[in-house]
């Protein structure tokens, strides 16, 4: 069968990433199936195999993919000053770049199961990348006597969980507008980690 028009691996390629992660992020990973990614595609479910070995690896490259645009977000963002100033700017860096990400942030925290050993491997690598800058700000508050908390990594987890929850539940034209809300945000980690 002739490959169908418009379907060039630099146009296709990333339709079947976008698709993939729509899906994935609706029903789960194990709901999907690649039928279902081809038939969003609109190519045959033979043809996904031509950029893809497998779905195992589909995943994978959306959980990487995420975590290079967020470790390279984070090597730009401007986390300078003492740690008050760094831990501010960390917040803001992670609800601006996680908000619109809303399909990302959902596959690569809650499908991370559904890795293999090897895939979970380098993603919880890159994870942990992330997850460091935040312990290093704490432990710099620490230091210079303006954070007090009973455990460093356990407070950068429970951090990163709060501020990653917001892409889950907000939605634009709510309530509060989103300088509020990072406000809000903002003063709840200032007030957990402060002397």
């Amino acid at each position: 069968m002739a490959r169908k028009q418009g379907s060039h691996s630099e146009i296709t390629g990333p339709r079947v990433l976008e698709a993939a992660l729509r899906l994935i992020a609706r029903h789960g990973y194990a709901a999907v199936s690649m039928r279902q990614i081809a038939a969003e595609v609109g190519v045959q479910a033979g043809a996904l195999y031509n950029y893809t070995p497998d779905k195992q690896s589909l995943l994978f490259d959306l959980m990487r993919h995420h975590m290079v645009e967020l470790l390279d977000a984070l090597a730009e963002a401007d986390l300078t000053g003492d740690a008050l100033s760094r831990l501010k700017g960390f917040t803001q860096f992670h609800i601006r770049f996680h908000l619109p990400r809303s399909d990302q942030v959902f596959v690569s925290y809650m499908e991370l199961r559904n890795l293999v050993p090897q895939n979970f491997t380098a993603i919880e690598t890159m994870r942990r990348e992330y997850e460091d800058a935040l312990e290093n700000i704490l432990r710099a508050g620490e230091a210079e006597g303006v954070f007090a908390v009973p455990d460093t990594r356990v407070a950068t987890m429970a951090l990163i969980a709060m501020l990653t929850g917001l892409s889950h539940w907000y939605r634009e034209g709510g309530r509060l507008a989103m300088p509020v809300i990072e406000q809000i945000y903002w003063d709840l980690v200032r007030k957990s980690v402060a002397v």
